[in-house]
């Protein structure tokens, strides 16, 4: 913004629709995205169903927030070509104000199985160091240190972690710190970085970073719980999933109880997509877990037994559309699509083939809400009988002065007023700079005309504001201005 560019805030509703976020890209002109690579996954998905290109205006799109498959970005190579947009994958973390390294991409990097992150940003620098804290030859993996400009003071209130991840630097005697970043990298002969992966169990899942150790210590607190180990399995390219491995206790536990236990207790991006119930942990001739030997989840045998086939049109069609957003081979009518390892971008990918094949607008609440198969489909059976149109809802002209309601944001100004009387701290300044010539007159008219039309904004005292003054039980109350305006013009003739 600093250099001109206009933010747009994308609602929430349309992040999690990618025909919704599409459209919004073309209508606002965007330039510059930044996404994670799942998303943007979604993203090419979206932009194949709509069949359109011409409208994009996209001159950058920044990946960040997870590892890029670089594969996945076949389809967007084949439709825009590697220069116009320039495609750049980022690495980065907050501590060090979210971007380190950068490297911009090419049809070529499609066949490079190395995660090469580039170079660092002119402002930070990258040490690649060993457990004594010495630099590593090139070729050789080392812990990623990070240090410059970007580079926070530490953790808020928590010394003790800030002790250890931000160390002093010891190639600098400007009493300056090194973030730890608990990543390994390795350079290349070429001067790049390559990406290692974590040097602890810290992962990251559509943007989200996640400590394994700290689901596994929750479930090892369940008292029917023996031993677990939960990791990220891709078993499909792109589809990166937690998987919870547990060892029940003689006594014998579900995975549905599991599953609430953690709900109850953790944010759902942290809940594995799928439990594996064992006898035992595979182990290796060393005696540690062999993370390889580690079963493939499939349904478990709970799911097979309460298996029930659809019953009609609607659902054989939601039981096929399931089985391939999730790759099961069978779903049942009373199967919950969150149980089967669904999650928030798998849910846009379900409902956006709902609208193409029933021609419903189903909204993305209603998944979390009816997230069988059998409650989604009495839903979807409503709004065929509903009769509603893929359409927008036309916008009608409002009655002359009729009382509206008061917006929760009006009421918040008033009653904050109310505590600070006459207080600036809502005033927006916004200051424009006209080049040519102008009309003074012609202007004054149009910005009069405006604020006599645009009646919710316009100086406001009615029995609405009696109303709301009643509900907060005030002796009186005075006139409440919703927008004060001054307007200064520079006028620069060319």
């Amino acid at each position: 913004m600093l250099y001109g560019g206009r933010l747009v805030v994308v609602p929430y509703l349309v992040t999690r629709s990618p025909e919704s976020f599409y459209e919004l890209l073309c209508q606002e002109k965007v330039t510059v995205l930044n996404q994670t690579p799942s998303a943007f996954r979604q993203l090419i998905q979206a932009e194949q169903s709509i069949g359109t290109a011409n409208d994009l205006s996209l001159r950058l799109v920044i990946f960040g927030g997870e590892a890029l498959e670089l594969s996945s970005l076949q389809p967007w190579f084949e439709r825009h070509g590697d220069s116009s947009p320039q495609l750049v994958n980022m690495y980065g973390i907050t501590e060090t104000t979210v971007h380190v390294t950068y490297r911009p991409l090419s049809k070529a990097d499609l066949h490079d199985t190395a995660n090469v992150i580039g170079r660092p940003i002119p402002d930070l620098q990258v040490y690649l160091l060993d457990q004594n804290l010495q630099p590593v030859p090139i070729g050789v993996r080392g812990e990623m240190y990070v240090g410059g400009a970007g580079v926070t003071h530490g953790y808020l209130n928590r010394p003790e972690l800030t002790e250890q991840r931000f160390i002093s630097h010891p190639f600098d005697n400007s009493n300056s710190k090194l973030y730890r970043t608990g990543d390994l990298a390795r350079y290349l002969p070429n001067g790049e970085l390559e990406y290692l992966g974590r040097i602890d169990n810290q992962v990251k899942i559509r943007g989200f970073r996640i400590e394994l150790g700290e689901i596994e210590g929750l479930l090892a607190q369940h008292p029917a719980v023996w031993e677990n180990l939960v990791i990220i399995r891709e078993d499909e390219p792109g589809d990166k999933r937690l998987v919870a491995y547990v060892v029940p206790k003689p006594e014998s536990t579900t995975v549905q109880e599991l599953r609430q236990f953690l709900s109850n207790q953790l944010p759902s991006y942290m809940i594995p997509n799928a439990f594996v119930l064992l006898e035992s942990l595979p182990l290796t001739s060393n005696g540690k877990i062999d993370r390889r030997a580690l079963p493939k989840p499939d349904l478990d045998s709970t799911q097979l037994e309460k298996f029930v086939a659809p019953r009609t049109p609607i659902e054989e069609i939601l039981t096929q559309i399931w089985a391939q957003v999730l790759k099961l081979e069978q779903v049942g009518i009373h199967d919950n699509f969150f149980e089967l390892g669904g999650h928030s971008l798998l849910a846009t990918q379900l409902v956006s083939r709902i609208r193409n094949l029933f021609k419903v607008e189903l909204p993305l609440r209603e998944l979390f809400t009816n997230a069988t198969v059998a409650q989604l489909g009495r839903s979807l059976q409503q709004l065929q009988q509903q009769d509603i149109a893929l359409t927008s809802v036309p916008i009608l002209k409002r009655t002359e002065n009729v009382e509206l309601p008061l917006s929760f944001a009006q009421q918040r100004l008033w009653f904050l007023d109310q505590f600070e009387p006459n207080s600036h701290f809502y005033n927006i300044h916004v200051a424009l700079r006209l080049t040519g010539t102008l009309k003074v007159p012609v202007r004054r008219k149009a910005y009069k005309q405006s604020l006599s039309v645009t009646k919710p904004y316009a100086p406001t005292s009615s029995p609405l504001m009696d109303k709301l003054y009643k509900s907060f039980k005030h002796k009186q109350i005075g006139k409440f201005q919703f927008l004060t305006c001054n307007i200064y013009l520079q006028i620069n003739k060319k």
